[in-house]
């Protein structure tokens, strides 16, 4: 089984808001980090992005807040591809902290060529890549995918 590598981060103390627990701001960047984190495992990394000029786009996502990350939490983000066609990428992100989940992140992504700001098909390899690593639907997933 080929999968993405978890994303682990700390949770930064700036990162707190005044309740005391992880501000939704920053969850959303950690799962955007563990987005391209994904991205540069089937392929797409900095270097494909200046080499091509090509680069995926988050177009929808879905976010579940499921239990307060604490200051000082060590964040662990599993990323699963659960979708993938010619030109868009499903992503399924799972945030835990202390082996308990804490939130989940549905990701809908589409290729596009930056000069133009149109999308165009995924090289065959990225594809590929993406493709060996695709895993059903997780039960809580599906609000952004439509086969």
């Amino acid at each position: 089984m080929t999968a993405v590598p978890p994303l682990r981060r700390s949770v930064r103390d700036e990162w707190i808001d005044a309740n005391g627990h992880l501000s939704e701001a920053y969850y959303v960047l950690v799962f955007g980090e563990a987005t391209e984190h994904a991205m540069a495992h089937v392929g797409m990394t900095p270097a494909y992005r200046t080499e091509t000029g090509r680069s995926l786009f988050t177009v929808e996502a879905h976010l579940r807040y499921l239990d307060q990350v604490l200051p000082g939490e060590r964040l662990e983000v599993r990323t699963t591809v659960i979708g993938v066609d010619a030109k868009r990428l499903l992503l399924w992100h799972e945030m835990a902290a202390d082996g308990r989940s804490r939130a989940t992140a549905e990701v809908l992504g589409v290729h596009v060529d930056i000069p133009s700001g149109t999308s165009c098909p995924f090289p065959d390899a990225v594809r590929a890549a993406a493709e060996v690593r695709l895993r059903p639907l997780p039960q809580a997933a599906g609000r952004v995918w439509r086969r």
